[in-house]
């Protein structure tokens, strides 16, 4: 009787230390954004702290986040497509209109160096990121719709990322799209599908891990983005006011016509604003790795400038949102 008391007990401690490891490692990731910014601004105060992480670390870090991405997904994710056809449906083809046209026009419209117009269609042309799930948990938004747009869109990015920036900056760069595309198979498609099959056939061991995988895609992209601003501190200096205005305006748009757009056609204010967030924060990391692969080294600086400015405005959102619930 004793013993099995004792049992009893190392069990229920167990499951309290999991519950508290998992609840720290969420609050860590809901400051999401606290750590982006300081990252951004360690590494423009004194770059050679983050600039080491570079070249195939941050390759490497990308696929990380995607292969913990894929830890957290099932099939069961997948076929909520079939059960929301619309609402993703409607995701998607904004994630995929709105935010490549408004980044071609805002380059334009802006006169943007044709690196930085390239970085920021790339921006513009990529997915939604895993940080949009975080988001959408805070908000009280569709967590279920929000895992499965990142899912359809992070898929279709193989193809659409590619083409999208093939064909809108064409009239400024010879893009090899062949080389995007593979890229973007290797960085986005192996990971991700290596993760569903091993949350799959090896689920029990997975989903002690899966805790601390939003954890990690907060570090790695914290480490890009003070990388990549650390080692573009000249150019994000000479840029000037107008990359930064673009690339505010660009995320802001995502976010309001996501919104708007969604809350006419659907008639649901918590589908609307799930669809908001996934239009609204683009997985800047890929147009970071993309960039550095396929343009150079100034091209990605858009991308870090994205990442930040998304987690401002997802963090903004969340508080709106959230005061207007408990009014």
């Amino acid at each position: 009787m004793h013993c099995t008391r004792c049992a009893w007990n190392l069990k229920n401690k167990r499951s309290e230390n999991l519950l508290n490891f998992t609840t720290a490692c969420q609050r860590f990731t809901n400051a999401f954004p606290i750590w982006v910014l300081g990252a951004g601004v360690l590494a423009m105060i004194y770059p050679p702290v983050l600039t080491w992480f570079k070249g195939n670390f941050i390759t490497y870090g990308l696929g990380v986040i995607m292969l913990g991405m894929g830890l957290t997904l099932s099939a069961q994710d997948f076929k909520r497509i079939l059960i929301y056809p619309k609402w993703i449906l409607l995701g998607v083809v904004l994630q995929y209109s709105v935010m490549p046209f408004a980044g071609w026009a805002l380059a334009d419209f802006f006169e943007l160096s044709k690196m930085m117009a390239v970085g920021l269609i790339l921006v513009a042309s990529c997915p939604g990121g895993t940080a949009s799930n975080v988001v959408a948990f805070i908000a009280n938004a569709n967590v279920a719709l929000s895992v499965s747009m990142t899912a359809l869109s992070t898929m279709l990015a193989v193809f659409m990322t590619p083409l999208l920036t093939d064909y809108l900056v064409g009239s400024r760069l010879d893009v090899d799209a062949w080389k995007l595309f593979i890229g973007t198979v290797k960085v986005v498609l192996v990971p991700i599908l290596l993760g569903v099959g091993l949350n799959t056939f090896f689920h029990k061991a997975t989903e002690k891990i899966q805790p601390i995988a939003p954890p990690i895609a907060v570090i790695i992209i914290a480490l890009i983005v003070g990388s990549i601003i650390g080692q573009g501190k000249a150019e994000i200096m000479e840029a000037g006011p107008n990359l930064f205005f673009a690339i505010g305006l660009l995320h802001l748009f995502g976010f309001v016509l996501g919104y708007f757009i969604s809350k006419v056609l659907l008639k649901d204010e918590q589908v609307a604003k799930t669809i908001s967030i996934e239009v609204g924060m683009q997985n800047s990391g890929l147009a970071v790795v993309l960039a550095k692969q396929n343009f150079g080294q100034m091209a990605t600086i858009p991308g870090a400038i994205s990442a930040l400015t998304h987690c401002v405005y997802g963090s903004v959102a969340v508080y709106l949102w959230n005061r207007k619930n408990k009014r």
